[in-house]
């Protein structure tokens, strides 16, 4: 079965099959989503896939105070407002997990692990990142019951008990403010010191229900039905301590979700996606856009400036080609 995309999507003439698209974007982060809209209304037939809720890690986020003209606005509110906006313009979403990109007759083959395969002349990665684990004893056996990484999602549960954040960054620092007027107590558990914003930083440190132990390394999550502990040691004495707590949040760093995408020669060595200043990569008509590439600075506004470069650099290529 073939369809022509013009009324809805542009005025091409130009017979597609089923599944076929000129561009398909992975991931419905900020990035990717931006990238569907630019696309969308430079006339392509677009398609964005994502194995989850579009947002990325945009949905876990408390409070968003530096995307221009949202003001302070809920992260989930924020991501569903930037996904309504796709669905008002008219991009399809598919709920599909990408494994592989493969090479067809000079076209991408799109197979996904549901079983679908989508074909387009272009490709945006805008995967985005998973959150780090500390691979200590204790982590995998409480994961997802006493050890969280979404404090937004699962924070609710401590409130008025004790709880434990682990990271000294922008994220972990912001999301112990949020814990902190929820539980009991908490304690900050971080390998250096705070690097996150001075300002939120003296603000933690001031709170009466607040410990917090820099340059301390986790040994371990200690419990035998429920997480009763971590161990933790000085990196500078030596000394090892235990903070009670019922549960814990990890905001340790993020890795790239790029598995599937190795074949592509494309990555670097950390994993991330190598892109120049238009977001084009080394295999041509394969294009990198918002956490997944490698870049100084990860943040809504640079995803969202991201996928636009993408978008508008795919389209050029795309035009090319035919």
């Amino acid at each position: 079965m073939t369809t022509t995309q013009c009324d809805t999507l542009g005025n091409s003439a130009y017979p597609y099959e089923e599944n076929e698209y000129e561009l398909v974007i992975i991931g419905a982060g900020p990035a990717g989503m931006t990238a569907s809209i630019y696309a969308i209304r430079a006339n392509m037939r677009v398609l964005l896939l994502d194995k989850l809720s579009p947002g990325g890690q945009v949905i876990n986020t408390l409070e968003v105070q530096n995307y221009p003209g949202a003001g302070i606005i809920n992260g989930a509110e924020l991501a569903i407002q930037m996904f309504e906006q796709t669905q008002t313009l008219g991009v399809p979403f598919e709920y599909a997990t990408a494994k592989q990109i493969l090479e067809n007759n000079g076209k991408k083959q799109i197979v996904c692990e549901e079983g679908q395969t989508f074909q387009a002349r272009a490709v945006i990665i805008a995967t985005g990142t998973n959150p780090r684990r500390l691979g200590v004893p204790g982590e995998e056996k409480f994961a997802g019951d006493s050890i969280h990484w979404c404090a937004i999602c699962d924070g609710s549960q401590y409130r008025c008990r004790t709880v434990a954040m682990i990271g000294g960054g922008n994220s972990a620092v912001e999301e112990s403010l949020y814990l902190a007027g929820i539980a009991d107590h908490l304690t900050l558990i971080t390998l250096f010191d705070l690097t996150a914003d001075p300002a939120a930083c003296d603000k933690l440190r001031a709170l009466p229900n607040v410990t917090i132990h820099e340059y301390h390394e986790i040994l371990e999550f200690t419990g035998t039905d429920c997480l009763e502990g971590i161990r933790a040691r000085s990196t500078k004495s030596g000394e090892e301590i235990t903070v009670r707590t019922e549960g814990a949040f990890e905001y340790i760093g993020l890795e790239p979700k790029a598995e599937a995408f190795k074949n592509l020669g494309i990555l670097n060595e950390h994993g991330y996606i190598e892109a120049d200043s238009w977001m084009e990569t080394r295999a041509a008509g394969i294009f990198g856009a918002g956490d997944i590439n490698s870049k100084n600075l990860r943040q809504i506004v640079t995803a969202c400036n991201d996928g636009a470069l993408a978008a508008q650099a795919a389209a050029r290529y795309i035009e090319m080609m035919k």
